[in-house]
């Protein structure tokens, strides 16, 4: 199945190897990647060797357009009335995410969210593994955890390096994230994901990504006050609407 830019060389699509130079992705389309490749994965695992672009956008909760523009970044245009090649577009996404190997990861702080995120099964799946664990509190370290032993943060450079580790997760409380960052950066991690409430100051070059369960609820009551808002609003007076100020508004 061809979905290749006409004339790439060996006919190798962009983005695996052999093909053109490292495809520039936008980051919204980086930040729908991974959504493609876990809707692709249960397509394979269901069976399916092809699928459409409106199926595999329903799949992943984008409307086609979007995905269709997403996958010609990589050089992948699908073919007419047959659609994507699920295990060529898998190979594609991998590639340029960098996950054509299992990729070691640092966590750092195993309170009850580090003990969680160190005992979920899915980062294998995706591409990673938990390969260190570290704390600060001396009734943490040497505690097992899913096969790791819990490790002392003054470890970490030593153990980064055997380990080859380049990307962490910090899931410490804020006042200790920021030293913990900065130990992580000077052992030569240069990606962190982090839990921890706060904002982190780090050097160019290094790549953080923040998850704020607290964020992301309270942007969720801002949707419900808005439906509960938008369901209190005044009902319909004679042939009109009511507008959001409260107006009767012609129809």
């Amino acid at each position: 199945m061809n979905q290749q830019r006409s004339g790439q060389p060996n006919g190798q699509p962009a983005g695996i190897p052999g093909g053109p130079d490292f495809p520039d992705l936008p980051e919204a389309t980086v930040a729908r990647l991974p959504e493609y490749l876990r809707a692709l994965h249960h397509l394979a695992e269901a069976g399916n060797d092809t699928v459409s672009s409106e199926a595999l956008a329903a799949a992943a909760g984008v409307n086609s357009a979007k995905l269709r523009k997403d996958l010609s970044h990589l050089g992948s245009y699908g073919t007419r009335g047959v659609g994507y090649d699920v295990a060529l577009l898998i190979e594609q996404i991998e590639h340029v995410l960098g996950l054509t190997h299992r990729r070691a990861v640092a966590l750092v702080g195993v309170g009850n969210l580090g003990h969680a995120l160190a005992g979920y099964a899915g980062f294998g799946n995706r591409g990673f593994r938990i390969a260190a664990l570290f704390d600060a509190d001396p009734a943490r370290v040497g505690e097992p955890i899913s096969g790791l032993t819990v490790r002392h943060i003054d470890e970490v450079a030593e153990v980064v390096a055997a380990e080859q580790i380049a990307i962490a997760v910090i899931a410490t409380p804020a006042h200790a994230a920021q030293d913990v960052t900065d130990r992580l950066v000077a052992a030569g991690v240069t990606s962190i994901l982090n839990f921890a409430p706060c904002v982190l100051v780090v050097p160019d070059g290094v790549d953080v990504r923040k998850v704020d369960l607290a964020i992301e609820l309270q942007i969720l009551s801002f949707h419900e006050h808005r439906k509960s808002a938008l369901t209190a609003l005044p009902p319909v007076r004679g042939n009109g609407r009511v507008s959001l100020s409260g107006e009767a508004v012609a129809t």
